[in-house]
Order: C-alpha cells, then sequence, then structure tokens
C-alpha cells in the first residue's frame, strides 16, 4: 500500500471539498514524542504500513519547549528509545539534547513522520477512522495516540484570580530563575516541579511555597519495586475510567543535592492553599494576608485527548478506560469503549519509561486488531 506522506488525495469531491483520501493506513500515530517514536518503531518492525502526525515543527515533542535552565542533569531520568540508548546526564540543556535525539532516531530508523500537523478531531467511518488535522484528512483501521499532556497546562480556579495585577505563569512559561530576581514568588504546586523551582529561585528571590495538601517526602531509595507500586496505583484509576493521576503524584518527593541550599533558606517550609488572590497577593481563610509579585503555577497537566471526543471514548467518571493487562501495568493502552485506538503516554504510561513500553503494547494490540479485521472480513485489509 502505498504510504500517504504528503497528506490525504485534495482532490475535489464535486461539492467544493476537500476529496477523502484515496488509500487506507492501517494505522496512524498521532504525536512525535516519546510515545509515539516508540509506537512507530514498533509498528514498522511489523511492517504496519503507518504514518506519524506530530503537531511540532521540529523533533523534540514537549521536550523542545522546557525551559533554558533544566539540564539533563535536572530531569528525573529520559527512558531509551527503542535499539537507541538516551543521552547520558550531563549540564547540556535538555531543550537541545533531547530533541537533537529524537531527530537523529526519526532519520535513522525512517520513521513516517509528518509535520507540522494539528489534529483537531477523530471520528468513527463506518469501521475505520477518519482523522482531520483542519482541511486535511486520513483515512486509518486503527489509531495510536500519543499526544501526552504539555499542551494542557491546568491552572485551578481561585476567587480573585483575574484581579491580580503582578505577574502569573504556569510551568509551560518558565523562563528561568534570573526573571524573578527581587520580586516575591508564590509558587504553587506540590509535584517535582514545584520543587525544582523553589531549588531554583530560592537562592536568588524570596520564595513562599503553597499546596492543597502537605507534601510527602521520601528519604529512602526509589527502586523499580516502588516504582512499580507507583505505576499500578494510577493503572487502577484508569481501569475504573477515572481521570489519571500523574505518576509523579503518587512516587513522593525528594530533593537533589542541587535543592538543598533551597532547603537551607527554608523553601520547603509550606503552607496550605489560600482562599482568596487579591490584586496584590493572597488571602488566607483566617484573614491573613500575603502580599506577592508573582504567582508560578506548578500544578500540572491534563491528558490533551480533546480531539477523540467524537469517538465517546470517556467513561460517565470522566477518564478513558483502558482495557488490563494482567501482570503488566503500563501494557493498558487499549481503550474499553473502542478497540481501534490505543492510548500511549496515558495515565499508567505517562513517563518515559511507560511510554516506551506502552509504545510496543500498542503496536501488537494493533497488529492483533488487524488480524481479527482481516479474519472477519478478508477483503478489507491489504
Amino acid at each position: 500500500m502505498t504510504l500517504p506522506v504528503g497528506g490525504p488525495d485534495r482532490r475535489d469531491d464535486g461539492r467544493g471539498h476537500p476529496a477523502l483520501p484515496t488509500e487506507t493506513l492501517d494505522s496512524l500515530v498521532i504525536g512525535g514524542g516519546q510515545a509515539g517514536l516508540a509506537a512507530s518503531f514498533f509498528l514498522r518492525e511489523r511492517g504496519i504500513d503507518h504514518v506519524v502526525l506530530d503537531a511540532n515543527p521540529a523533533p523534540g515533542g514537549a521536550w523542545q519547549h522546557r525551559w533554558d535552565s533544566l539540564t539533563m542533569e535536572d530531569v528525573h531520568g529520559v527512558a531509551d528509545l527503542p535499539a537507541a540508548p538516551a543521552p547520558a546526564r550531563s549540564h547540556r540543556r535538555a531543550n537541545e539534547v533531547i530533541p537533537a535525539y529524537f531527530g537523529e532516531y526519526e532519520r535513522r530508523h525512517r520513521l513516517p513522520v509528518v509535520r507540522p500537523v494539528h489534529v483537531t478531531r477523530v471520528e468513527a467511518d463506518g469501521d475505520l477512522l477518519l482523522v482531520h488535522a483542519g482541511e486535511r484528512r486520513w483515512r486509518t483501521r486503527t489509531l495510536v495516540n500519543a499526544t501526552g499532556t504539555w499542551t494542557r497546562p491546568f491552572v485551578p480556579y481561585y476567587p480573585g484570580i483575574t484581579s491580580f495585577t503582578g505577574e502569573q505563569l504556569h510551568t509551560v512559561a518558565f523562563p528561568g530563575a534570573e526573571h524573578f530576581r527581587d520580586r516575591r514568588v508564590l509558587v504553587v504546586g506540590g509535584g517535582a516541579s514545584a520543587v525544582q523551582f523553589l531549588g531554583e529561585l530560592a537562592p536568588v528571590t524570596d520564595t513562599l511555597w503553597v499546596t492543597r495538601r502537605p507534601p510527602v517526602w521520601r528519604d529512602d531509595d526509589f527502586d523499580s519495586e516502588a516504582g512499580l507500586a507507583a505505576v499500578a496505583r494510577v493503572e487502577e484509576r484508569v481501569r475504573q475510567g477515572l481521570p489519571p493521576a500523574s505518576v509523579v503524584s503518587v512516587t513522593g518527593l525528594a530533593l537533589r543535592p542541587q535543592e538543598r541550599r533551597a532547603a537551607e533558606l527554608g523553601a520547603y517550609v509550606r503552607r496550605p492553599m489560600f482562599s482568596v488572590i487579591e490584586p496584590d497577593g493572597v488571602r488566607w481563610a483566617d484573614g491573613s494576608f500575603e502580599a506577592v509579585d508573582v504567582i508560578l503555577w506548578a500544578t500540572g497537566f491534563r491528558a490533551a485527548v480533546d480531539h477523540l471526543a467524537p469517538l465517546g471514548l470517556r467513561s460517565p467518571q470522566g477518564g478513558i478506560a483502558l482495557v488490563q493487562v494482567p501482570g503488566n501495568v503500563q501494557g493498558a493502552t487499549t481503550a474499553v469503549r473502542d478497540p481501534r485506538v490505543q492510548l500511549v503516554g496515558y495515565g499508567p504510561s505517562a513517563s518515559t519509561v511507560g511510554a516506551s513500553r506502552a509504545g510496543r503494547a500498542a503496536a501488537a494490540a494493533v497488529v492483533r486488531h488487524l488480524a481479527r479485521d482481516a479474519a472477519a472480513t478478508p477483503s478489507a485489509w491489504r
């Protein structure tokens, strides 16, 4: 089958609309980050005709958008892509090293990536799926969704949030510590990013840390057994159809050597959440007030899956339930409500390690689905 790498057939359908693609792919991957590249590698290894649609203008997934001060020493680990060791720790910028690693991987394995393509919706078309990106359309038998979370930063609503006259920004826009020098910064969030930001900010300016719940600090070694247990807790939520919690949220927090100075300065003395935001600060439930110049929302992300809404994959609980795989919590990729759809980098596989493993599981699930499809209607496949 000819692979439509340049996009679908653009001929007119006689009614002034672009024609549907004349070829049908066996699979289509949305997203060119760690999970998408891993899935593409395993699909190609199995001889599955597919294309990868990536919204970014260049290789690197979300890594190309990370802040400049994030070095390879700071990241919490980058897993190997299949058959390609990840870059070693160094003082080089992660937003340069990892995109270069991804780009070389795409070239070496000749992965069929098309960019920039922003997928707007996916809908059922009989036994097939129709993928829309503006006026461009692709028809496919199966889909691997690998869109991650970076494009959906989450900022919770608090009364008065729009009245604040200082600067508000989210993790996605962190410009580096020097930007905040001599300004009082309120860091909101109980995850690893908040800990890292405080580590950078406290030595150069005044900080205040607030979280909804008291942070859980880890002082033991986080070995593979503990990691598997944490991922299993995330998988259980997804199996029940609940919105996934991040893997990091169940692993606990630990200070690295580069954050010790911030700890000595008292940066990790946490306060509970405020109740109201005012023009020049925040006020707590007891009436006390704290003046701040900046609110930095390190409040995480949500899964970027809105384009899948027409497929009706969400459960009544708000999440996308995945078919459980006994003995392999990171192998849960198949949507319960539509087995044509695989989700990688979602729920239990929302980490670089999990994403690569899920890519293998998704490719295997695609092969099984196509085989069943072929057995049911032999003339419909290939």
